[in-house]
């Protein structure tokens, strides 16, 4: 008796060590229940098609009766307030996650902090899109599942060029920012109805600033690398001192909207819709927003000029899911060729180039999913496969030319930093190009490692 008393003291002792449910506490198998996603807001609207493709997963698994459904956790807040909520969540283990839908640029901190799982090498095969595809790796395995993309666009106002006397109305073929600037100094004389300024664009203090910059610095500086491989910081005062250049052209008062610099997504949108502005630097999902409100003839759309940053979500397992072999599984289905071509007909940017150039991928797991501003109406110009008429054209190859923001798992230092200092190039007494970078550049170094 006093043995097995002994036995059962230790048994209980065993559970009491690793039952707390924090990370690192997941059980060697699978925990039926509900597998929770954690994700940001659904730009295609209310039962959104991430909500359409979970769904239908989860009909799939009562059919088949393995006891697993999946849950969508819409996170409020803005993409950098949503980082600071799953990144307290997953080191304090207050939030049972199973998978994380994570932006771009946090997955090597989630991974060097050990808050996420490495997945199997098949989660990226060969038709992800390369450039997308390095976003999922860090430290040489891979972390994420590349869930939906985007990059820098050139939406436009047809009715404006027409208006103003441009006889180039198309300019879905690209132009370069000297181009741009001579379509806006003939604007400028002519004004079309409504017209302020040439172009707007997400330049308020927050992650819409980095991304604008970077666009800038990598256009100036081709070959401009602010972190290594290893995340450490690698530029030098007279890179910064070009891209600060290139940043100061591109929104000096002549050309830019001066709401512009208080703007983010949303306000930057409404401006170019309500026609104060010509030109529009905006993600993949305004095409279909921007369809709502203005007609084909009214709205154009182009590559960005210069380069153009890539972005997007990936999809992660947390180091703590008690349900991990059953996430990835989850994971793949969101990720696998049918449900990205519903994404793209959706409104967002798919990973897969597949979505773009194969006729036979088609939305069958989702099907009528709604346009990107939750309405009922499709008014989104298709070809003839039923893609968004500008998906295989222009965004394929805008996804395949990107570049990437700086890879380090100290991100959110050096966004903040970027912002900040750049800051003082919006201010009422703006410094010189090369005092700014040397600023810039002492505080990326300390914000950094070297």
């Amino acid at each position: 008796m006093a043995r097995r008393l002994a036995a059962l003291l230790v048994l209980l002792l065993l559970a009491g060590c690793t039952g707390g449910g924090g990370p690192g506490a997941a059980p060697s198998a699978d925990v039926q229940g509900d597998i929770v996603v954690a994700s940001g807001r659904d730009v295609t609207g209310r039962n959104g098609i991430r909500q359409q493709l979970i769904d239908v997963w989860n009909r799939q698994q009562e059919k088949a009766n393995t006891g697993y459904r999946a849950r969508l956790v819409e996170l409020p807040g803005s993409a950098d307030e949503q980082r600071s909520q799953l990144l307290g969540a997953l080191q304090s283990g207050s939030a049972s996650y199973d998978v994380v839908n994570l932006d771009v640029t946090w997955v090597p901190e989630f991974a060097a902090a050990g808050l996420v799982r490495a997945l199997p090498d098949d989660v990226l095969d060969s038709d992800v899109i390369e450039s997308v595809a390095g976003t999922a790796r860090w430290d040489g395995r891979v972390y994420a599942a590349p869930f939906n993309s985007d990059v820098g666009l050139l939406y436009y106002r047809r009715d404006h060029l027409r208006d103003g006397g441009v006889q180039r109305t198309d300019l879905s073929g690209g132009l370069d920012w000297r181009e741009l600037e001579e379509l806006v100094n003939t604007l400028d004389e002519h004004r079309p109805e409504g017209y302020e300024k040439g172009w707007t664009t997400q330049l308020a203090p927050y992650e819409g600033r980095t991304v604008n910059a970077v666009e800038a610095f990598a256009s100036a500086v081709p070959d401009l690398a602010l972190t290594d491989g290893d995340g450490r910081y690698r530029a030098t005062v007279a890179q910064l001192t070009e891209g600060v250049a290139e940043l100061r052209r591109r929104t000096q008062a002549p050309y830019l909207l001066q709401d512009a610099v208080h703007s983010d997504e949303a306000a930057s949108m409404a401006d170019f819709a309500e026609g104060r502005t010509t030109f529009l630097r905006h993600w993949p999902y305004a095409y279909g927003a921007l369809h709502q409100s203005l007609t084909d003839e009214q709205l154009g759309v182009a590559p960005l000029p210069g380069r153009a940053v890539l972005g997007g979500q990936n999809l992660a397992v947390a180091e703590g899911s008690q349900r991990s072999a059953k996430a990835v599984e989850l994971i793949k289905f969101l990720t696998g060729e049918d449900s990205e071509r519903c994404l793209l007909d959706a409104g967002f940017a798919a990973t897969r180039v597949s979505a773009y150039t194969d006729d036979s991928v088609r939305c069958t797991a989702a099907p009528g999913s709604p346009s990107p501003s939750g309405e009922s109406a499709d008014r989104i110009p298709r070809d003839a496969a039923g893609r968004p008429a500008h998906a295989a054209r222009i965004l394929l190859p805008a996804l395949r030319r990107a570049v990437q923001r700086p890879r380090t798992a100290l991100y959110g230092a050096f966004t903040q930093t970027f912002t900040a200092r750049l800051g003082a190039l919006f201010s009422d007494r703006p410094p010189g190009d090369a005092a700014l970078a040397a600023d810039l550049d002492e505080a990326l170094r300390r914000a950094l490692p070297d």
